[in-house]
């Protein structure tokens, strides 16, 4: 075999080198949760699937602290600073309006629920609309029912909720706390301890497993829970759309299956057991419990209707065609679940 020939193979056997090794995406990871959060561990087992199912052609480098501020994590991966994250909508008021639709109050108890009908009103009537510009939406999802707590006395009516100050996560959920007389102030989850451990704060509004993850069992002494939620906030999982059209095709196939309402599912009951383990670890921490009496329940039902009406007159501005109709059929999911 002359040198030239071994030369060209060798030449060839490098190259086939470097094209199977440009084939690999390696998507950069980011949370700001905590590693033992929920909502990071199904990030990581969502990683771990992809992994599997594209053979390591696509694979996660999970970064080992937030490159953003919460605020600021949709811009950072439609930026490029990380390829996937997730986020709140609410964080960045004004920005998304179609998503308010699952945060409107007593929509549902289960997150598992609530986030496989909104996955699949958002596929079928939101994601047209066009709110995500530069991100591919991997899933969408919720939160677990949104409960009152804070540190002062029991609350069983609006008059007890008067001259406390409570910390809210943006959104339909800041409305609400308007809607009923509330003082409330929009702030991310994270800052919640400092919030209240300096007295600046009263209380917050949050899912039952928060409490636990950021450790306010101290401060906190009572809750007032709502059948169907206060609120539910609204998530999105995404992926820079350029690093997307990098992966190939079949990848993309495969990453799509494991995304969508398989994913969402996994989010909302990973946050319904997260909510059972908070529940059980607030009773233990000794936090009062109250059940929202049907005349308090009445008073905010009261307080809030105009929510709906407005969300489906703003949807309308925003092109959805027939809210009224997107917000049955959203309830009928839920009811299927």
């Amino acid at each position: 075999m002359n040198k030239f020939f071994i030369s060209f193979l060798s030449a060839a056997g490098l190259m086939a080198i470097q094209t199977a090794a440009s084939a690999q995406v390696v998507l950069t990871v980011s949370s700001w949760l905590g590693p033992s959060h929920t909502l990071s561990q199904t990030q990581v087992k969502w990683c771990d699937d992809v992994t599997t199912a594209t053979s390591a052609r696509v694979k996660c480098n999970i970064l080992p602290k937030p490159v953003v501020a919460p605020p600021a994590t949709f811009d950072a991966v439609r930026d490029g600073l990380v390829d996937v994250s997730y986020s709140v909508h609410g964080y960045t008021p004004g920005r998304y309006v179609s998503t308010q639709l699952v945060e409107l109050p007593f929509m549902g108890d289960s997150a598992e629920a609530t986030s496989v009908a909104y996955q699949r009103i958002y596929d079928r009537s939101l994601a047209k609309l066009g709110e995500h510009k530069g991100l591919k939406v991997l899933a969408v999802f919720t939160h677990g029912p949104g409960i009152v707590y804070n540190s002062k006395r029991p609350i069983n009516s609006l008059a007890d909720m008067q001259g406390l100050k409570f910390r809210v996560g943006g959104g339909i959920v800041n409305e609400v706390g308007k809607a009923m007389g509330v003082n409330v102030t929009l702030k991310p989850a994270p800052e919640s301890y400092e919030l209240m451990s300096s007295g600046v704060m009263d209380g917050v509004f949050f899912p039952a497993e928060s409490i636990e993850s950021f450790k306010l069992e101290k401060l906190v002494r009572y809750k007032t829970t709502f059948p169907g939620g206060l609120y539910n906030t609204s998530f999105a999982f995404v992926m820079n759309e350029g690093t997307w059209n990098k992966i190939a095709k079949a990848d993309q196939d495969a990453i799509a299956r494991l995304s969508g309402e398989a994913v969402a599912r996994q989010f909302g009951r990973g946050w319904d057991a997260a909510d059972r383990r908070g529940n059980a670890f607030m009773q233990s921490s000794g936090v009062v419990s109250t059940s929202a009496p049907k005349a308090f329940v009445d008073e905010v039902k009261a307080k809030t209707s105009a929510l709906e009406a407005k969300w489906i007159s703003d949807a309308k501005a925003k092109g959805l065609a027939n809210p009224e109709q997107v917000i049955k059929d959203y309830r009928a999911e839920i009811a299927k679940q």
